[in-house]
């Protein structure tokens, strides 16, 4: 019986599609185009236009009505733009002013962001619908530059309303300090004391007759005979009869001195018992010495042999013990041996005794 072959031809496998890799999925694949259809790569899409939508329709509300406000640091923040992957500033400042959501707005309008989202949204497949809220139109970018005139119209006036009521509050200070000042300087007339103090218009008020009597002391001062032209008193002569004080004497002790007489303070005098020099200051060397072995025996263990020693103490000759054979001159085993022997010496002495007295 015949035997029948069946040729089979296997597909021959292509050349493998080569790496590319996805910056919203952040990994690497080997299929190729299809990668922007899956079910992943869709779902980041997604979750990454609508992190950037919330920016953009604020932005797009600012077309008709631009905000200018003072600058601020804050004013510098950025936003990430998807589609052309860099970072722009979200509002626009000049000087000391800032338009909000205005560098946004630019950038959106710029004809390099619309080629980035076309060339964004033909690589991602991303829907046709969502593409026109990522742009703005060159009328929605030049009505919001009138919107932005208005803004710095409105804001000046809105400054200049500010600093005319800060004008005018200083000059209603300045109007009552002057008032202030010359209700105190003109002068008052001069009141009569039998018509007394309660005579209406004599007074403006209490200010001024206090600088009046002020005024009235210090003239009558200056008018008064210095002291310093008055001739000097005589010295009295304290051994003159008749008069009720007695004099002491002066109270000076002779060769001593005191501060105004230009001698030693007592605090800067050196005392007697110092005077010498003989006394010694500080521990002398020997405690030194003692002290310095106390604190290297403060280092060592308390609890080893002989920490409580004391070694001043007077021992005699035989203070040394007398078992183990510890200070006996030569090699252990001789001491080993010669205990041995002694042993059994022993031993037989006591058998000796125990047979005696059994006897």
């Amino acid at each position: 019986m015949a035997k029948i072959r069946l040729h089979v031809r296997l597909p021959r496998a292509g050349p493998m599609a080569p790496a590319e890799r996805c910056g919203l999925c952040r990994q690497t694949f080997f299929c190729g185009r299809g990668h922007v259809y899956s079910r992943k790569h869709q779902r980041q899409l997604k979750v990454a236009l609508e992190r950037l939508l919330p920016q953009v329709e604020a932005a797009r509300k600012a077309v008709r009505a631009a905000q200018v406000e003072r600058y601020v640091p804050e004013h510098e923040r950025c936003c990430w733009c998807l589609c052309c992957s860099c970072e722009v500033r979200k509002h626009l400042s000049h000087g000391n002013l800032t338009v909000l959501h205005g560098g946004l707005l630019e950038h959106l309008a710029s004809p390099e962001h619309k080629k980035a989202t076309n060339r964004f949204w033909w690589e991602n497949k991303a829907e046709l619908q969502m593409k026109e809220k990522f742009l703005i139109s060159p009328q929605d970018y030049a009505r919001f530059k009138k919107s932005m005139v208005k803004g710095l119209d409105s804001y000046e006036e809105k400054e200049d309303e500010v600093i005319k009521e800060m004008a005018a509050q200083i000059r209603e200070v300045e109007q009552s300090r002057q008032e202030v000042v010359r209700s105190v300087l003109e002068p008052q007339p001069v009141p009569d004391p039998e018509e007394g103090s309660s005579a209406p218009g004599s007074w403006k008020g209490t200010n001024s007759w206090l600088l009046f009597v002020f005024f009235s002391q210090v003239a009558s001062i200056s008018q008064q005979p210095s002291y310093l032209d008055l001739p000097p008193a005589p010295e009295l002569d304290w051994m003159e009869t008749g008069q009720p004080l007695t004099f002491i004497g002066h109270q000076d002790t002779p060769g001593v001195g005191n501060v105004h007489s230009g001698a030693t303070p007592p605090w800067m005098a050196q005392d007697e018992e110092y005077s010498s020099g003989n006394q010694q200051i500080g521990p002398s060397y020997e405690e030194f010495l003692k002290e310095k072995e106390k604190q290297k025996l403060k280092k060592l263990p308390p609890d080893r042999v002989g920490a409580n020693f004391d070694h001043s103490s007077s021992t005699g000759a035989g203070w040394l013990p007398s078992f183990g054979r510890v200070w006996n001159n030569g090699r252990r085993w001789q001491s080993r041996h010669q205990f041995k022997t002694e042993a059994a010496a022993r031993n037989k002495q006591s058998h000796k005794e125990k047979r005696l007295m059994i006897s």
